[in-house]
């Protein structure tokens, strides 16, 4: 049994302003290519399918088109629901998909046996079992309790997550024995793991409440497939439990990490190899940190990298403790005839480390941290007031988004 693991597509994301339609029309060609040269007997995408809830039509149907694609190629498709995506969005059209070979799981909707499905292999016998977890929302594995802890809220949502976890897998084992056929299990996931590196482009999910799931916490499986993390990673040191992470850089301080899908082979034994397969880079971006005149030959670096009718995408920090009034005026002139387009621009004190993660827009700001710096201006709080107004914020904002997904 071969399954391709991948996930964090974010269709229809813009980056900076630049819609990434031709970037993700060209991955999901590349990604039919290789689940034919690589006889892969199913894809399963671990959340994030879109970038937002309500995403373009091109972005909709470039999915549709994939799945229209898997079913020509005789594969499997899973699709599970990310904290990016609407639940409805992607459930509206769950059934029509589950005649062309296409499972939606958009939410925690469902009994726990129904989240488990059979995997059939080439022989078209079932291979493998999977539970097919999406993202967990807080709602739905615990009630909100006015004036709880924030210890007590985190403990209540882990053991809520490994319960639903737990029943699932159980469900597994039950259809395991029913079918009489020593199958290997494998679970999925989209949430953060202890020890995870994270990039600027994940969202805080479980706000204020739980940073990050205990791996020790998910069920026994033979492979756990892994979505919202950026970075490709594995977090067990077996090597079972790994985030295939995203397949286009999704922010700058991704660069420098090659983008991944994961080929996973899988018998009555387990789990038997992971194979990473490089994505082709689609869009190039890059990041120069450079002083004002070192700029021009750092910006003619980056272009000499490119292929004839390339155009890169560049996050410029220019350094220097110098007043520069006109320096987007500045920075567009050196561009304007090289083969590069300054998506973000910044300026750092010669004294600040390279390419400093100092936010200086509003947009870059996640509402937490925005709420921090509020509270950093009011010195005369106590430690007991801030930690209150900290918890609530985190219960109003968790509401909010819980709301709009």
């Amino acid at each position: 049994m071969r399954l391709l693991h991948t996930s964090d597509w974010h269709l229809g994301q813009h980056f900076f302003g630049k819609s990434r339609q031709a970037e993700h029309a060209a991955l999901l060609a590349w990604l039919l290519e290789q689940v034919v040269v690589q006889a892969v007997d199913a894809v399963v995408v671990a959340g994030d399918v879109f970038d937002t809830a309500s995403p373009p039509s091109h972005a909709r149907e470039a999915y549709h088109q994939f799945v229209l694609d898997m079913h020509d190629a005789g594969v499997q498709l899973v699709v599970l629901g990310g904290n990016h995506d609407s639940p409805a969005v992607l459930g509206e059209s769950r059934q029509l998909l589950e005649r062309l070979h296409t499972r939606v799981v958009p939410s925690l909707d469902r009994p726990a046996a129904e989240h488990v499905f059979a995997l059939n292999g080439r022989d078209g016998q079932p291979g493998a079992l999977l539970c097919a977890v999406p993202f967990i929302r807080a709602r739905e594995v615990r009630p909100s309790l006015p004036g709880q802890e924030t210890e007590a809220a985190r403990q209540d949502l882990v053991a809520g997550i490994a319960g639903h976890y737990a029943a699932i897998h159980a469900a597994a084992l039950a259809r395991r024995q029913a079918l009489g056929r020593p199958l290997p299990i494998v679970a999925t996931g989209h949430l953060t793991c202890v020890g995870a590196s994270r990039s600027e482009s994940v969202r805080e999910i479980y706000v204020g409440s739980l940073s990050a799931f205990p791996a020790d916490a998910f069920p026994p499986a033979d492979y756990i497939a892994l979505g919202h993390i950026h970075r490709p990673q594995q977090v067990s040191a077996s090597g079972h439990i790994r985030y295939s992470g995203s397949p286009i850089a999704l922010g700058f301080d991704e660069l420098g990490v090659a983008k991944q899908v994961l080929l996973v082979d899988l018998d009555a034994a387990g789990q038997q190899a992971v194979t990473p397969l490089e994505v082709p880079v689609f869009q190039p971006l890059a990041r120069i940190s450079a002083t004002l005149a070192r700029l021009p030959a750092e910006l003619d670096a980056v272009a000499a990298t490119l292929a004839a009718g390339q155009v890169a995408w560049l996050e410029v920090e220019v350094v220097g403790d110098e007043l520069l009034p006109d320096l987007p005026a500045r920075v567009a002139a050196l561009v304007e005839d090289r083969p590069l387009e300054v998506l973000r621009l910044r300026r750092r004190r010669a004294s600040q480390p390279a390419l400093a993660p100092v936010l200086q827009d509003l947009d870059e700001l996640a509402p937490a941290e925005v709420f921090e710096r509020r509270l950093a201006a009011e010195p005369a709080l106590e430690d007991g007031q801030r930690q209150a107004l900290r918890e609530r914020f985190a219960t109003v904002l968790a509401r909010l988004e819980e709301g709009a997904a």
